[in-house]
């Protein structure tokens, strides 16, 4: 089941890259971008997470909080960050549990074979946990200007 503008956020923890971990209950006060994608260092989730690393500064002023969620491990998400410059912080569900419980844990199809994978999703929360937008089957040019604006409509009281 995937997840809803309107409902309150699913609970999580999760391993953050640096250490430590990231839970749902650390972001409420605040407004929060959580962006699922499938695989570090592939080229739309290098674009999306360089995307949303060069505008973190906008997102910081506007009070919000903006994490990548992936199935890939800290180590993988360290060496991803390091090497393309990333300021965001990234969350590891290896396990998928996360993932599956926002409904993102999908089957897909390339070239005709079916595998099971993330569908990029982004999800707007506002400071009470609630998801607040919901951008499905993300296109990355762009995504990361549409996800800010959106923010500050939140941030203005304009969103409903």
């Amino acid at each position: 089941m995937a997840v809803t503008t309107g409902a309150a956020a699913p609970d999580f923890t999760l391993a953050k890259d640096g250490g430590g971990t990231l839970c749902l209950k650390e972001l409420h006060g605040k407004a929060a971008v959580l962006f699922f994608y499938p695989k570090d260092d592939t080229t739309g989730c290098t674009m999306e997470a360089k995307d949303f690393s060069d505008r973190a500064g906008d997102f910081e002023k506007l009070g919000a909080v903006i994490a990548g969620v992936s199935p890939d491990s800290i180590k993988s998400h360290e060496k991803f960050k390091a090497k393309h410059g990333l300021s965001v912080a990234l969350l590891s569900d290896e396990t998928k549990q996360t993932i599956a419980s926002y409904g993102l844990w999908v089957e897909k199809s390339m070239y005709g074979r079916k595998y099971m994978g993330v569908e990029r999703t982004t999800l707007l929360l506002d400071p009470a946990g609630k998801i607040t937008k919901v951008w499905e089957k993300v296109k990355v040019p762009g995504h990361a200007e549409e996800v800010l604006e959106a923010v500050r409509l939140l941030k203005a009281g304009l969103t409903g």
